[in-house]
């Protein structure tokens, strides 16, 4: 077993497996079967089919668990699909509460399949314990968070949330995917699932989708292992073993940009076409002092404002560096425009009732010189602005 008084850092590499035990790979086998052969009819061995069980697959589950602080873990073929059958934990006449600033796929997921199977729903600002408290009914099994939000990078404070979740016989589930446990640790604040789309950071370079879940109680766990293989939304062998790769830089990676997204997000401020920068490493930040008691740092993804969407087209019209694409957490930097990528679930009615304008750009931060996109960054808005000028 992992030394337990290693760093984070130093598990990511030193975990029980760092190396194959049978032949001293250092490198988690591929296994690709399908189906295993069986011994004795009367007691069958810790695989039977892929489908409920692989070595490659339990690999990675059991490193995510231990890298979270939890004890079991589970891998999805996307972050929803982990995010789904979580929620499929709940029947019918159950009602959730949800960070009304969340991604637009759970959104879609709450009012869209959730309700055709009875289960209830309040959207809240989790950033305000007082309205999370009066939401609560008779009926909340479930108070879902999502810290820092997406893509207001709002911060609600976990320990805040659980206290009234454990008060009123309620679960909380919480997506760590901006930040992942190298930044902040939810089991610990008392949790009781978190969630990943691991396609993000956790794998970090744009290669694969997957989905990750780590719970710390044995009848959660039991539980979601059953819909796990019930559903069969399991991650393939061949993305396992991507993901555990990804997850060997993950902190250096995650580190290095968060750095960059403070430097950005301090520069934004200072662009007069910018009315707003939303990212909670800044001290102007309303939740920053929450995210520094209970995460490392603001994490490596931020949001600004322009004017409107034109404004927003002639800007990224010029950009030369940024990837401009749905997703976020890889090596390059990613620049999305959430009215009609993350968020085109929401119908612009609800996007903007939560704030998420059309002049919203997200910004995730990869490990380019920050000092290159803030260049790259000035001469697109001084293109831009010729052409508005020009235009007028």
């Amino acid at each position: 077993m992992t030394d337990h008084n290693f760093s984070f850092q130093t598990k990511l590499l030193h975990n029980d497996y760092k190396f194959d035990k049978e032949t001293g790979a250092v490198s988690v086998p591929i296994q690709h079967a399908s189906t295993f052969h069986q011994q004795n009819l009367d007691e069958f061995g810790p695989f039977d089919y892929g489908r409920s069980g692989n070595p490659t697959r339990q690999a990675l589950e059991q490193t995510i668990a231990e890298l979270e602080g939890g004890r079991f873990g589970f891998a999805f073929s996307s972050g929803m699909a982990a995010i789904s059958t979580a929620f499929l934990t709940l029947s019918q006449g159950d009602h959730v509460l949800v960070s009304n600033d969340c991604y637009g796929g759970t959104y879609r997921m709450v009012t869209e399949v959730l309700v055709r199977y009875g289960i209830e729903h309040t959207f809240v600002d989790m950033t305000d314990l007082q309205e999370v408290a009066l939401n609560i009914q008779p009926n909340t099994k479930v108070i879902y968070i999502e810290t820092p939000s997406n893509p207001l990078l709002k911060v609600t404070d976990i320990q805040g949330v659980v206290k009234l979740a454990k008060a009123n016989n309620c679960l909380t589930f919480l997506d760590n995917t901006f930040l992942t446990p190298a930044l902040q640790r939810p089991l610990e604040l008392g949790v009781d699932v978190v969630l990943h789309s691991a396609t993000k950071f956790i794998a970090g370079h744009s290669d694969v989708v997957a989905g990750l879940t780590v719970v710390n109680d044995e009848e959660l766990a039991k539980q979601i292992a059953f819909l796990q293989n019930s559903i069969g939304a399991v991650l393939g062998v061949q993305d396992c073993w991507l993901v555990l790769r990804g997850l060997k830089t993950l902190q250096i990676r995650i580190e290095q940009s968060s750095k960059a997204a403070l430097q950005l997000a301090e520069w934004l401020q200072t662009v007069p076409e910018v009315e707003q920068v939303f990212y909670p490493g800044l001290k102007s930040h309303p939740g920053y002092p929450i995210q520094l008691a209970q995460a490392k740092s603001g994490g490596a993804v931020l949001s600004f404002q322009l004017k409107d969407e034109e404004a927003v087209k002639q800007f990224v019209k010029h950009l030369q560096i940024p990837v401009v694409a749905v997703s976020l957490g890889a090596v390059e930097s990613i620049l999305s425009y959430p009215a009609k990528m993350s968020h085109a679930a929401m119908s612009k009615e609800e996007r903007h009732k939560r704030g998420i304008s059309d002049g919203l750009l997200r910004l995730s931060l990869g490990l380019e010189d920050p000092a290159d996109l803030i260049n790259d960054f000035k001469q697109a808005f001084d293109k831009s602005n010729l052409r508005l000028k020009v235009k007028k």
